[in-house]
């Protein structure tokens, strides 16, 4: 309470709009962009009453909601899809379209015969992370919110040796690490946005974090 009105921090916002803190800082970075308010400095901390980021949130969900695309929902949710079919299932034009939530947590993973990989959804999978747009409820899961908590998203993920076996490479050869992000990138088919990512991983999971941009 500051002078008698509910008021919340980042972390508050965060928590009550359910979206990760990074994401309410890039709202306040482009407020003028997303209607973000202005807020208030208060013992020197950020603060946002809590009435209008109510406000700003109803109508960045409305916002939302009108800007999603139609949802296929022909098909057995069993199905195994690869990441083309999603795209078509969300609306999509092209799979580069595919939410990170979804491209980055695949319910399979098949290796090609040139080492790329080939992701594969559940039919109902895809529906899940359509329906998490619009706070439907679904039969299907939303990928990486069930089960326990892991220590990072990229925990189980098939594609994480890879990034663990560059980065133990280029340490025994003792070259630096740079560079390794477009390697990782090449070699598994993948964003360079996702390797660098898969990298930060692998180097917390091995006790080290040097650059590897």
């Amino acid at each position: 309470m500051i002078g008698g009105r509910i008021a919340l921090n980042r972390a508050g916002v965060a928590a009550f709009t359910g979206a990760a803190y990074s994401t309410v800082n890039h709202w306040h970075r482009h407020r003028t962009r997303f209607g973000f308010p202005e807020g208030f400095q208060h013992d020197g901390r950020d603060w946002f009453w809590l009435d209008d980021i109510e406000a700003f949130h109803a109508a960045h969900l409305a916002a939302k909601r009108a800007e999603l695309t139609k949802v296929d929902r022909r098909g057995d949710p069993e199905d195994l899809i690869g990441s083309g079919a999603a795209a078509r299932v969300l609306g999509y034009g092209s799979y580069r379209n595919l939410p990170d939530t979804l491209y980055d947590h695949p319910d399979r993973v098949e290796m090609l015969p040139d080492g790329r990989l080939r992701r594969l959804w559940f039919r109902r999978t895809v529906w899940a992370v359509a329906d998490a747009r619009t706070g439907r409820k679904s039969t299907g899961r939303t990928p990486g919110t069930t089960g326990a908590r892991k220590p990072h998203p990229y925990a189980d993920d098939p594609r994480l040796p890879a990034a663990v076996a560059l980065l133990a490479e280029a340490d025994r050869a003792g070259r630096d690490r740079r560079g390794l992000g477009v390697a990782l990138a090449q070699q598994l088919g993948i964003t360079q946005r996702t390797a660098q990512r898969l990298l930060a991983a692998a180097g917390a999971e091995s006790g080290t974090s040097r650059h590897t941009g």
